[in-house]
């Protein structure tokens, strides 16, 4: 099914996975602190985002999933960190207060309710923070029938570049793309809630 509106494609609901069985194939992923090549995979989002923040930038990264390493990485770099995880880190806590920046790494595939989940992430920056996000864009070249991603059951909602635009223009949010698969979300430094227009 796709959105008019952002032209996101998002799973019927009900194709999706019961919560023991999502939870259960998260488990099975195999990504640790200590492997380089997932350090690699994901400084396509620390590093650009790293370049755009204030030393001691306070950040949540949001989805951290069963082995955190995005945050453990930013710390590495100086960078405050908090993580949340609805399965494996679901403190409540961390979503009552705000953060200069957060990152959503090969998470918003993941959203049943993306409207709700950025508009709580939206919620949870500072004026003037960064979401920073990185997940597969629908290709342009390959028909999305024969496209890998939508294999993993677990994932229920596909971006494209044209998503991206329109959630910023919702959010009044500047928009970048560093990476084909990660996008930069600053939120507008004006605290300006009648001004939903405003980029930087």
């Amino acid at each position: 099914m796709e959105c008019d509106s952002c032209r996101m494609v998002h799973l019927a609901p009900e194709y999706r996975l019961g919560a023991e069985d999502e939870r259960a194939r998260y488990e099975t992923h195999e990504n640790v602190p200590s492997d380089p090549e997932y350090r690699a995979f994901l400084n396509r989002l620390a590093m650009p985002l790293m370049k755009r923040l204030l030393p001691g930038a306070e950040g949540l990264d949001y989805g951290s999933g069963p082995g955190p390493t995005l945050s453990l990485m930013l710390e590495e770099l100086g960078f405050r960190m908090k993580i949340y995880d609805p399965y494996f880190a679901p403190d409540p806590a961390s979503l009552e207060r705000s953060y200069d920046f957060i990152t959503c790494s090969e998470t918003i595939e993941h959203f049943f309710r993306p409207d709700e989940e950025f508009a709580r992430l939206d919620r949870l920056l500072r004026p003037g923070g960064w979401l920073a996000l990185m997940t597969e864009m629908i290709p342009k070249t390959a028909s999305f029938e024969n496209w890998y991603y939508p294999r993993d059951p677990t994932h229920v909602c596909f971006y494209r570049p044209a998503t991206m635009e329109w959630l910023a223009a919702h959010l009044g949010a500047g928009l970048e793309f560093p990476h084909p698969n990660v996008v930069l979300l600053r939120k507008s430094p004006a605290n300006a809630a009648n001004d939903r227009t405003k980029t930087t």
